[in-house]
């Protein structure tokens, strides 16, 4: 038996492959996908002022808070995040960055700006804001035509 595959099926799952594999932090940070999300969540509310607690990451994210808990533990173990229980309510722990954490934190999030600018000046912003309205558009059709509910709208 022989499974065919769309050659342009096979090009795009090599296309989000390889975007994928772009190590953005150039190998100072081991982190998976979620683990990143996680922090960036916890450091853009750090940032404004605002704490965030473990069921807030999980509903942001699409995880349970059993997956969070063990994230954050696992982060907490390796001194990146902290626990820090509430003033009002003893069942309470914000989640925050740890003070070397945050130092790192911002340190690559600079690093990645940078990377971005060079992207945008080699590139150029006309074609990369192209290429990322057309990119919106394409998963917008993709998300619309793989749900048979919205299909037969």
């Amino acid at each position: 038996m022989k499974i065919e595959i769309n050659e342009y099926l096979l090009k795009l799952f090599h296309l989000v492959k390889d975007l994928g594999d772009i190590d953005f932090f150039w190998g100072k940070a081991k982190l998976s996908r979620t683990e990143f999300r996680i922090l960036w969540e916890v450091a853009n509310e750090q940032c404004e002022g605002r704490d965030i607690i473990s069921s807030e990451l999980a509903r942001r994210i699409g995880i349970t808070r059993s997956a969070v808990s063990q994230i954050v533990a696992k982060l907490e173990k390796n001194g990146i995040v902290k626990r820090v229980g509430s003033d009002y309510d003893r069942k309470i722990a914000y989640i925050r960055l740890t003070d070397e954490a945050v130092e790192t934190f911002v340190q690559q999030a600079n690093e990645a700006n940078e990377f971005a600018e060079r992207v945008l000046a080699e590139f150029g912003k006309e074609r990369l804001d192209k290429l990322l309205d057309e990119s919106r558009e394409f998963s917008e059709l993709c998300y619309r035509l793989a749900d048979p509910s919205k299909a037969a709208q």
